[in-house]
This record gives C-alpha cells, sequence and structure tokens, in this order.
C-alpha cells in the first residue's frame, strides 16, 4: 500500500503546475510545447530549413488570411545596427490586430489598450550547440489579461480565442506554412 501511494505522489509530482483560479489560456495543437501559465511569453523554434523571410511570408499570409491586419513592424535589429550595435542575429518586432476578436476586450477594459496590438517577436539566439537559431515568440494575451482587475468573463473568453488563434499563425509559420 505504501508503494502505491508514493507511486502516486511521484506520478502527481510530474503534472504541470496547477494555477490558483482555473485561469483560462490558449489551446496549443497537439506536437506544440505547453503553455507554461507562469510567463506572458510563449516561444517556439522555427523548424530547420525554414527562412526568416519564409516565416515573415507565412505570418504574411495566415494572419490576412484570418482577417488580422499588420500595422506595423519594428526592425530592432537594423537599429541596434544603426548604432553601432551588433544584434547578434534577427531581432524584429510584428504587430497584429483582429478587432473582431479583441472587442470584447478592449469595450471591457479600455485600459487592455496598453498591450495592443498583439505582438509576435522572429529572432535568433544560440541554440544548444551555440549556433544562431531562429525563434518566433509573441506576448500572450491571457497572460497580460491578469493585469486588468476582475476581467468580465467575455474579455476572458476573447483573449482565450486571439491568444489560441495567433499559437496556431505561430506554429505554422515556423514551419512555412501558408
Amino acid at each position: 500500500m505504501a508503494v502505491l501511494v508514493l507511486s502516486v505522489t511521484a506520478c502527481a509530482a510530474n503534472k504541470p503546475v496547477a494555477t490558483a483560479h482555473n485561469e483560462l489560456i490558449g489551446k496549443v495543437r497537439p506536437g506544440m510545447p505547453a503553455i507554461d501559465p507562469g510567463t506572458a511569453i510563449y516561444e517556439l523554434a522555427v523548424n530547420d530549413g525554414v527562412s526568416y523571410q519564409d516565416v515573415v511570408d507565412s505570418l504574411k499570409s495566415l494572419s490576412e488570411g484570418l482577417n488580422f491586419v499588420n500595422p506595423a513592424n519594428f526592425p530592432i535589429g537594423e537599429h541596434m545596427k544603426l548604432r553601432g550595435v551588433d544584434p547578434q542575429g534577427m531581432k524584429e518586432v510584428r504587430s497584429f490586430c483582429n478587432l473582431s476578436m479583441g472587442t470584447e476586450i478592449i469595450l471591457d477594459h479600455p485600459e487592455f489598450l496598453v498591450f495592443a496590438p498583439c505582438r509576435i517577436a522572429i529572432y535568433e539566439k544560440p541554440d544548444a550547440d551555440h549556433k544562431l537559431k531562429l525563434f518566433i515568440a509573441m506576448d500572450r494575451p491571457t497572460y497580460d489579461l491578469k493585469s486588468i482587475k476582475n476581467p468580465t468573463a467575455r474579455a476572458q473568453k476573447s483573449a482565450q480565442e486571439l491568444e489560441t488563434v495567433l499559437l496556431e499563425i505561430m506554429d505554422r509559420a515556423r514551419k512555412g506554412d501558408f
């Protein structure tokens, strides 16, 4: 009996940490890393053989097909170079907006505008072999919603939907899909 209890306890220790109040988070597709509810950042390595331009073209095609607009891009790495700083690989932020998904959040909590539009970063950083590897990451809307006191159920549902769609776009973009 004691072995059984220890076995159950050991299995329980490997489960994800439960959140304090059953918060809503986006949903990931099979094969994607789980969302860490303790951080705003969700990061994916871009598949080998998929170039920066492939990722950009994919993001553009996929987001437009889902009624997102890309109102701004910030080539941070290029600005670093202009200041004489080596950016150590690609560094860029792209913004995306889909008002049909985010309107409820903004109507219920106008202060959430500080997090708009949604941002996806494309960057390189050293991998385990110390070689530059391309990554794509985003700031999770459901995590940002934690900054709002008493978010409405409607805003929570909207943030979860927005996050889920952005996660799907990222997953497909890291593969170079269109």
